[in-house]
């Protein structure tokens, strides 16, 4: 009789241990595609960042294996790690403001009426869907030096701001160049935000403020545990796109900034690469900035795996 009693326990005990086939099966085609489209530009990286690969061997010639060379080369490159920590610096800047921004934007659509959030909410959108291209054009004259909207309002405002180049000195060339990631970046944000925190309920909210809890408590204590899974993957998206950002800085050098003091990792690399024929150090370069974002994602990953822990 205990027998017949203690078979259903065992039963449920193994039927817990035992995982669920059927969401790896599905998830194996986007996963054999995602590897299969990888594959290819990776293996080419790597393979090229062991050679010598200039402008010859883009037309037939062989290319001579060097190993390590490249990656040796690049670690002695001041230059390189110049543009590191400029990269570095400039991508927790921008995520940072990015996200400050972007939760302020999606708690104030949250509070205000429907119809000025929905007016709030399409304003971030033409500015999310506006071409990189065509959003650069309008920055660019915005902030040109001869007959640049930004010069004029200062000027009209008691400064001196006559024929001032944002673009010669590398601080300013930086500080634009964060005022246009942060406000082609923050539609993201704010609308990932948002979607958050329609998932808080509101009675948990109203039972909160009835027990006196001011709009900051509700904030810190109910809100944001609540919503930090998607702060966390938004911010991580947010810290690997400014790493690897590069139209945005190509087109402002275009205009008038100093390459060799403004560059970023991206355009670092089509400096090496398009710019000297200097492939192999370019991949290698590339390689590096691969590492450095798995570097970066490696502790949200961590986090996700203990969270899929028993």
């Amino acid at each position: 009789m205990s027998r017949t009693l203690d078979t259903p326990p065992r039963a449920d005990a193994l039927r817990k241990r035992r995982k669920p086939r059927a969401p790896f099966i599905l998830l194996a085609p986007a996963v054999l595609l995602l590897l299969a489209a990888l594959a290819y530009p990776v293996g080419w990286q790597i393979v090229t960042s062991m050679q010598r690969f200039g402008l010859a061997q883009q037309f037939g010639a062989s290319a001579e294996f060097v190993g390590l060379g490249n990656y040796a080369r690049l670690v002695t490159d001041p230059e390189l790690w110049g543009v590191v920590l400029r990269s570095l610096a400039f991508c927790l800047v921008n995520a940072l403001l990015t996200m400050a921004i972007g939760v302020l934007l999606a708690l104030l659509m949250k509070a205000v009426p429907r119809p000025v959030a929905l007016v709030l909410q399409v304003s971030l959108l033409l500015a999310w869907a506006m071409p990189v291209v065509a959003a650069m054009t309008v920055w660019r004259w915005l902030f040109d030096y001869q007959r640049g909207v930004i010069n004029h309002l200062l000027t009209q405002l008691g400064f001196d701001f006559v024929g001032h180049s944002w673009l010669e000195q590398p601080l300013s060339f930086l500080f634009v160049a964060t005022v246009v990631i942060v406000w082609m970046s923050v539609p993201f944000v704010a609308f990932s935000v948002y979607a958050g925190l329609t998932q808080v309920p509101d009675e948990v909210l109203e039972a909160a403020q009835i027990d006196g809890a001011n709009s900051r408590q509700r904030f810190t204590g109910i809100i944001l545990p609540m919503v930090r899974p998607v702060l966390a993957l938004v911010l991580l998206l947010q810290l690997i796109w400014d790493l690897r950002v590069f139209a945005q800085i190509k087109l402002l050098q275009d205009a008038g900034g100093v390459p060799s003091e403004t560059n970023l990792l991206g355009t670092y690399i089509y400096q090496v690469g398009v710019g000297s024929g200097d492939f192999g150090a370019a991949s290698a370069v590339s390689m590096f900035v691969l590492a450095l974002t798995v570097t970066l994602s490696w502790p949200y990953v961590r986090t996700l795996l203990r969270e899929e822990q028993p």
